[in-house]
């Protein structure tokens, strides 16, 4: 389906840039849906030239560029399926997840290429282009005729995208043409063209990018892509561009609103705010809200669920907006379970599991891993929420980031909603630690506001007192510049509890 959609665009949107790369060191340049539609053919008559064929797994590990996009259409014509390898990784995690995929080609640069020494295959070195005519010139055949049609198959997988690896280590998660084709509607209320200007706050290797590519060329969207995300340069490409929306992760966004001139702009044309990847504080969608003038809507998804699950609706009030991740979205469906995959009690803390036509087929030759994650069609998520009297979903933390101390449950993204209130209060993360009389008690680590005087635990306890029962409040309290994050934006609780044992 990636190639039916990229056929019509290249007629629809011929002139249409498709993909700009802003501010770069040698220049800016763009590539229009007609350009990019020929790109493609060309790298796949290069892509077939070296064996790759339908089944054959190509593993991109390249930064997010053109490059990507054109290699991706690429081996969709040829019925192969591309796995996206976050640059971000370190080589350790390139050599698990290459482990697990056993592609039959790895792509890369020069720059990311420690970490692919792991497979037998092929290992081609590229070097991303400069201009459109330079796209990726060592895999493509000029002027290649266009690749023949496969016959349509719904279940032909398409993409694989690796997990954050937040919990764990990062696991492949693929989807076939009907998820694609799918969240392509979804997304696009089933309308063609419209797209406008946007901006890519992901790497292309992530879930946001990859199943929603096809969504992006029925549009007809000129996507801008950044070398690096940058809060001046995000800001002036939406300001120049009149976007409609403002999208991204919650740091980014937070990073939007420190611009020391982001209250100069007219931001009349902005008429939402998305973001997903994490939850948003609720200083932080009120100060968004405030500044962008536009509802702010927070997205809960997963890798697994295919990037769509749960949303707060523009319209929400005041505390489904500020505190809760909203309701499921059409054509999902969400429960909350215990342990033994019961439904649990109203108003109980349980595990969220998701159900829909979007969410993946399975991880990528790990049936063992599929079995324990989708059980009787229903996606387990690892997420533990409550759901309010509203019926907005409300989320607690992680099953594998709840701690017990003295016999009770305590669930980290509880006390962090209450201990990010506090005025000296950046950012928080609540891991646990080991202690002898309680068996587990909290650790808040807390970045300081800048400029504010660092909190003390008394004051952290005192202040969340009245909002908290004793036994969630936290027993210790490590000051930290900032707090570590993974490939994916997300605050490493991994590398903060092995931290944590030095302390």
């Amino acid at each position: 389906m990636l190639t039916d959609i990229s056929r019509r665009a290249a007629i629809d949107f011929a002139d249409t840039p498709a993909f700009v790369t802003d501010p770069q060191p040698d220049g800016s340049w763009s590539i229009t849906y007609a350009e990019l539609d020929q790109a493609a053919d060309e790298a796949a008559a290069g892509l077939a030239d070296r064996g790759i064929g339908e089944g054959s797994v190509v593993a991109l590990v390249l930064p997010s560029v053109i490059d990507y996009v054109v290699l991706f259409l690429a081996a969709a014509r040829l019925g192969a399926v591309t796995a996206g390898l976050n640059p971000r990784f370190r080589p350790a995690e390139n050599r698990s997840a290459l482990g697990v995929l056993r592609p039959d080609l790895v792509i890369t640069t020069s720059a990311l290429a420690d970490g692919c020494d792991a497979v037998t295959c092929p290992v081609e070195i590229v070097e991303p282009g400069a201009t459109p005519a330079s796209v990726s010139a060592a895999l493509r055949v000029d002027g290649a005729a266009s690749v023949p049609a496969l016959p349509d198959d719904p279940e032909r997988p398409v993409c694989i995208c690796f997990t954050s690896g937040s919990t764990g280590q990062p696991r492949g998660a693929w989807y076939a043409n009907r998820q694609l084709a799918r969240i392509a509607e979804l997304d696009s209320g089933g309308a063609w063209g419209g797209g406008g200007h946007g901006l890519s706050s992901t790497q292309f290797a992530h879930v946001g990018f990859m199943t929603k590519l096809p969504w992006m060329m029925a549009t007809g969207r000129t996507t801008h892509l950044l070398d690096r995300w940058r809060a001046d340069a995000v800001l002036d490409l939406i300001v120049r561009h009149k976007m409609p929306a403002v999208t991204g992760v919650a740091p980014q966004i937070a990073l939007l609103l420190q611009l020391p001139d982001i209250t100069d702009h007219d931001f009349d044309h902005v008429k939402a705010i998305v973001v997903g990847g994490s939850a948003s504080p609720p200083a932080l969608v009120h100060r968004a809200r405030e500044i962008f003038g536009a509802p702010y809507s927070i997205r809960y998804s997963s890798t697994e669920s295919g990037g769509i699950g749960i949303g707060t609706a523009l319209d929400a009030d005041d505390d489904e907006a500020l505190h809760t991740i909203g309701r499921p979205r059409p054509g999902v469906e969400a429960e909350l379970r215990n342990l033994e995959g019961h439904p649990v009690a109203a108003g109980d803390v349980g595990e969220l599991w998701l159900r829909s036509d979007v969410m993946m087929s399975g991880y990528w030759n790990d049936p063992g891993g599929t079995a324990e994650t989708i059980v009787d069609g229903w996606l387990r998520t690892g997420d533990l929420a409550l759901i309010d009297p509203a019926g907005a979903f409300r989320l607690q933390g992680r099953t594998k980031e709840m701690y017990i101390r003295g016999g009770y449950n305590v669930y980290p993204m509880e006390v962090e909603s209450v201990l990010v209130d506090h005025p000296s209060v950046a950012e928080v993360c609540v891991i646990s630690r080991p202690d002898d009389v309680m068996g587990e008690v909290g650790v808040a680590c807390v970045v300081a506001v800048n400029g504010a005087p660092a909190p003390s635990l008394n004051e952290l306890r005192a202040f969340a007192a009245t909002r908290l029962s004793h036994h969630k409040l936290p027993e210790r309290l490590r000051l930290c510049a900032e707090l570590p994050r993974n490939a994916s934006d997300k605050v490493d609780r991994r590398q903060l509890i092995a931290d944590d044992a030095h302390f």
